[in-house]
């Protein structure tokens, strides 16, 4: 029990809700349930000032904070613009989180499960999945750098839930979505992973709001899923012309600039703590049901049955 517990949720501003990818479906999500204002963040998370003023005129009762640099195309980016990813990953969210807590506002914060990799004490394919007190094993990349400098520091805060999202996926091909990502890859790794899927994580999120839960929760569905498997899924639901080639770790290394974070998280506190009447399906099952919606909307779309857009087609020269 915290002060946070079973608070009213009245007013919500999102940070990351105005070009953000998850931010932006929190900000739909709300206000298709109704009953809570909600507000798109003006102010850019850097500039604490502007922060402060904005928390000041809205007087929200949470903060949901989803802004963030991962890059574009993907994490490499942040290898060369090292500042500009402390700037916003690291200031901004610091900023969003002091700001909030010194005003005793709930403050959600979309974190990053991708501070880990498998090791002696988690093999992969033993079931064994790091936990929420585990200290991040995995800097490979800057931006998870930047993310494991900042857990720490975040779940010193009493007024934080910090939320460890890993590969996040959605029901279409929107180009930050984990599945877009590897299906136009001309080669894969095959590797169990821990993923978010944000149809049934996102509901979650709020409800977990709501309950006043704070600290750090592993926010991935239950269990592992390979690239391999995800892929299959992709042919049997949305194409099944398409075709896809592996590679290895060391292969992958050639072509990226950082390293790739391959990990399990526990999700038994997540279970446990999880509000009454939320339904968090294991990866494999949220994955299936994940396909069977994201068919039905691109076939609404009129990419499927046979319109999909160039870049996702595979030999059909």
């Amino acid at each position: 029990m915290s002060e946070y517990t079973d608070k009213p949720m009245t007013k919500v501003i999102i940070y990351g809700g105005k070009t953000g990818w998850i931010g932006g479906l929190m900000y739909d999500l709300i206000e298709k349930q109704g009953g809570i204002e909600v507000f798109k963040a003006e102010a850019r998370i850097e500039n604490r000032a502007d922060v402060e003023k904005e928390l000041d005129e809205i007087k929200p009762s949470h903060v949901l904070m989803a802004a963030g640099i991962t890059g574009r195309p993907n994490i490499d980016w942040c290898e060369d613009n090292k500042p500009d990813t402390i700037r916003t990953n690291v200031i901004g969210t610091l900023n969003v989180a002091d700001l909030c807590n010194l005003k005793g506002i709930h403050c959600t914060i979309y974190a990053t499960g991708c501070i880990f990799k498998y090791d002696e004490a988690h093999p992969l394919g033993s079931g064994i999945g790091f936990k929420e007190e585990d200290t991040p094993n995995f800097d490979g990349s800057w931006y998870s750098q930047t993310k494991g400098y900042m857990e720490p520091m975040l779940a010193c805060y009493p007024n934080c839930m910090i939320l460890r999202v890993r590969m996040p996926v959605s029901d279409d091909l929107i180009h930050r979505n984990f599945v877009t990502k590897i299906v136009k890859y001309e080669r894969v790794v095959n590797i169990p992973n821990s993923m978010t899927i944000l149809h049934e994580m996102l509901p979650a999120s709020l409800a977990m709001a709501k309950k006043g839960l704070t600290g750090v929760y592993n926010f991935t569905n239950p269990g592992v899923i390979s690239h391999n498997e995800v892929l299959d899924l992709y042919t049997k639901y949305i194409d099944p012309t398409y075709t896809y080639k592996n590679f290895t770790l060391e292969e992958q290394a050639k072509v990226i600039k950082a390293d790739r974070s391959n990990n399990e998280l526990d999700t038994t506190k997540l279970m446990r703590d999880m509000p009454e009447g939320i339904v968090i399906n294991d990866i494999k099952t949220a994955y299936e049901l994940c396909f069977q919606r994201m068919k039905k909307n691109l076939t609404e779309l009129g990419w499927l049955p046979d319109n999909m857009p160039a870049e996702f087609v595979r030999n059909k020269e």
